[in-house]
């Protein structure tokens, strides 16, 4: 054995030795397709395969070139992008782009621009930018595809109508009244039976719909279309797809260098930011799917930037459309239940078999019907959804002249003209500040609405001076961005006014907008709902008491400087034995360090009153609408506003400690609870009952190893109520003191968590306890006369401490399955 090579690695190594002269103990590795990513392909070919003659029909370029876009970019970019299942081929998006290039350039110089974009792609990914690209406003992104869309919708609408599109949305729309002058009715007929097929396919109610709903309603539509018009032998227009023989290939550009440049440059943008961005989308549906994870890693963006641009290469050197990430095909893909790359790979397989074997079929099929196909698409291209996330956030303008750039102008230009608007909205957010002065009570309010820069100085330092010498002031700062300029005036006059004998108290609507004192803040700097410990904070020694501030203003030195405190506490302190017994016995602050209760109520006052006072003045005047009663654990872990999102107003909570719920009319019954729900169902009129258990209950510990012959305590007394949930998880276990074999009844098995199996007995006894109690309820009258009158939900649901997950109660199984809530898109 040689001395360079270890002696462990060498023994490591002879575990694989087999004789020389005997066959290896494993063949060769064989080239295996999961059956998911088999059936996934076939049902994105299926879609793909109309769609892509679709957009060569509407680019006005061969119809080939649509299969070789969508063989391409299932086969190449499929292999080499680093998005596993995103399915790339002929976009809609990509259609006003390279109708424009076919018009101007011809077909064989669109497919060397389309060439010279790949490589153009291939630098791009080369150099790592890929993330960069999602910098784009997304107002802007979905303006594109707007315009687009709409583009796309109106030219297809002349062949619909049987006639031929013009070169630009103006010229449609005015020519569009003598096409329907002179429509064609065959032509008609065929694109509203396609639109007709397309809009109700999914929608076929019963069990034939969830049988016919797994065959894409694009395939179907056109199928349909196709058969029909053969059979009543309608004459109409349709597909020609020539011998391969005689198929257009690339050739050199041909046309003015700067025109040359900028339509690469257009096609790789447009390419580039749809195939990244839909790689994230994509991301986001494998998430959405537990049986991926760990399978399918995230995307690689300039991996995928590489395989977009070698993709283009070939497309384009072949004859082929450009090339990008399509997200129709993506999400069929996945929804399929794709679980490789494999599924895109033999997707385009199958579209080079029907490409050389299906001619004759597909010759069949009339260009209405895949113009209404494509005119459909381009509709959906304007998202309803978009267009309420981009009004929410106030970029409607942005979006707006996108979309009209890019109808009117070109896309190009139309983005162009997105990115000015959005720069310019962005810089009108900055300057525009907004500040008002008002006097209440004889407390002055300096109000600030917007950003502070160096551009709102003047009239800042204006209002602050109008504040009289002396007074208590309170500024409120409604922004999350403050320049040094800004922030050196408000600190001088902050200064300035204190020591003048008067008061300031700044406070900001975001963590790190706050000024404050540090001596009247105890030197805090916490901020809610961050890591804590207790949500205490240790107060920094060298602080003076709290009540010296006002007296060494009046002596002239500083008595405030700039800060950010915003909470009772700061991340990662802890409060000390002095801080703790810093109180006396009544509860009031005595000693530097202040109370505890006293320097949280100051904070809320501080920092959260001001933002919820008009939504408490509300409530007030109008009184409690719960929606819903929260019943829970007292357990100080479980905060049912936080892990519920909801706020003042919304939930009627009732805790005690292990969520129970009395049976009515018992000897040892409890009247709170059941008042409690009497008051929620009869007089609240809630619409939902929701009993949460959690993690690490301790009632239900102290269930587990407590004594059950006798009760003395009023704790053990309270705890009888969780004998049944016992007896529902450990139905072998005598709780009654006898000696009698507890049975588990009808219905009830024990309930479990979907996906993983309870931790310990512990758990699995509080996931029967939530089950049990919801029985519990069901015995109230009052629960019993709302759920019979159909006005009253019950709600089952787990809360996991240590994961941070809630779990939710699916009674459809036996004996109830708690499933993990799941991310969703609050926005559609």
């Amino acid at each position: 054995m040689s001395a360079c090579v270890p002696a462990r690695a060498d023994s490591a190594r002879t575990k694989h030795v087999h004789q020389p002269h005997s066959p290896p103990p494993h063949g060769p590795r064989r080239f295996r397709v999961a059956g998911a990513d088999v059936s996934a392909a076939i049902a994105v070919f299926l879609i793909a395969l109309p769609l892509s003659l679709g957009i060569a029909l509407a680019t006005g370029a061969p119809l080939q070139a649509g299969l070789v876009a969508a063989a391409v970019g299932g086969i190449v970019a499929g292999r080499i992008g680093g998005c596993p299942l995103q399915v790339s081929g002929p976009a809609a998006g990509l259609t006003v782009v390279t109708a424009d290039l076919i018009q101007h350039y011809g077909w064989r110089t669109t497919c060397a621009i389309t060439v010279f974009a790949g490589i153009a792609q291939l630098g791009l990914g080369c150099l790592r930018v890929a993330r960069s690209a999602l910098a784009v406003s997304p107002a802007i992104v979905h303006g594109m595809l707007a315009g687009i869309g709409v583009t796309i919708a109106v030219a297809q609408l002349h062949i619909v109508l049987g006639g031929t599109p013009q070169s630009s949305v103006p010229d449609n729309l005015v020519a569009l009244p003598a096409q329907l002058a002179n429509l064609h009715p065959a032509d008609l007929a065929v694109s509203v039976l396609t639109l007709t097929l397309l809009l109700l396919w999914p929608r076929i109610p019963g069990r034939a719909g969830q049988v016919l709903g797994k065959l894409p309603a694009a395939l179907i539509a056109v199928a349909g279309a196709t058969a029909v018009a053969a059979l009543t032998g309608l004459r109409l227009p349709k597909v020609d797809l020539p011998s391969w023989s005689s198929h257009a290939l690339a050739s050199l550009p041909d046309g003015p260098v700067l025109g040359l440049v900028a339509a690469v440059l257009t096609t790789t943008l447009v390419c580039s930011v749809q195939s990244l961005l839909g790689a994230v989308a994509v991301d986001k549906l494998v998430a959405a799917r537990p049986s991926l994870t760990g399978r399918v890693k995230r995307s690689d963006l300039d991996r995928e930037l590489l395989g977009q641009g070698a993709a283009n290469i070939v497309s384009g050197s072949l004859g082929g459309l450009p090339i990008a990430g399509v997200a129709v095909r993506s999400s069929a893909n996945v929804a399929a239940g794709a679980v490789s790359r494999n599924s895109t790979m033999l997707h385009g397989v199958l579209v080079v078999i029907a490409a050389l074997l299906m001619v004759p079929a597909l010759e069949l099929i009339p260009l209405a019907s895949l113009a209404a196909l494509v005119m459909a698409v381009g509709l959906k291209m304007v998202s309803l959804n978009h267009i309420r996330t981009v009004t929410r956030h106030r970029e409607v303008l942005v979006y707006a002249v996108t979309t009209c750039g890019v109808v009117f102008l070109g896309v190009l230009e139309g983005v162009a003209l997105g990115i000015a608007v959005a720069v310019g909205v962005a810089l009108h957010r900055l300057t525009r500040t907004r500040i008002t002065h008002d006097d209440t009570e004889g407390v002055h309010h300096v109000h600030v609405r917007g950003q502070l820069t160096f551009l709102a100085v003047p009239r800042l330092s204006r209002v602050l001076h109008q504040v009289p010498h002396g007074a208590d002031a309170v500024v409120e700062l409604d922004g999350s961005f403050m320049d040094h300029a800004a922030y050196e005036t408000l600190q001088d006059w902050q200064k300035t006014h204190t020591a003048q004998g008067g008061s300031v108290d700044i406070t900001g609507r975001r963590p790190g907008t706050r000024i404050s004192e540090p001596a009247e803040e105890d030197g805090c700097r916490c901020r809610p709902w961050t890591p804590w410990r207790n949500h205490q904070c240790e107060r920094p020694p060298t602080a003076p008491p709290r009540g010296t501030d006002r007296q060494a203003a009046t002596d002239g030195s500083p008595a405030g400087s700039l800060g950010t405190t915003t909470g009772p506490n700061a991340p990662g302190t802890k409060d000390t034995a002095g801080a703790r017994g810093a109180t006396g016995g009544s509860g009031a602050p005595d000693g530097p360090s202040g109370h505890e209760l006293a320097r949280g109520i100051s904070a809320f006052h501080r920092n959260t009153g001001p933002l919820m006072r008009r939504e408490l003045a509300r409530l007030a005047r109008e009184g409690q609408q719960p929606s819903q009663l929260f019943l829970t654990c007292a357990d100080s872990r479980v905060v049912t506003s936080m892990i519920t999102s909801s706020g003042p107003g919304d939930l009627f909570v009732v805790r005690n400690v292990g969520n129970f719920v009395p049976l009515p009319g018992e000897e040892s019954g409890d009247d709170s609870v059941a008042a409690a729900i009497e008051y929620a169902v009869d007089v609240l009129k809630v619409r939902s009952i929701t009993v949460c258990g959690h993690s690490g209950c301790g009632a239900m510990q102290a269930l587990l190893g407590a004594e059950h012959g006798g009760a003395r305590t009023p704790l053990q007394r309270w705890l009888r109520h969780g004998l049944p949930s016992l007896e529902r998880a450990l139905p072998d276990v005598d709780v009654d003191g006898d000696e009698q074999e507890q049975k588990q009844g009808p219905g009830r098995a024990r309930p479990r968590l979907a996906g993983r199996g309870a931790a310990d007995t512990a758990e699995r006894l509080c996931l029967a306890n939530v089950v049990q109690q919801l029985e519990h309820l069901r015995a109230h009258d009052s629960v019993a006369r709302a759920l019979d009158a159909g006005d009253l939900e019950l709600h089952g649901m787990y809360f996991h401490v240590g994961e941070a997950q809630s779990y939710l109660l699916s009674e459809d199984a036996e004996g109830g399955v708690f499933e993990l809530v799941r991310e969703t898109n609050l926005t559609a």
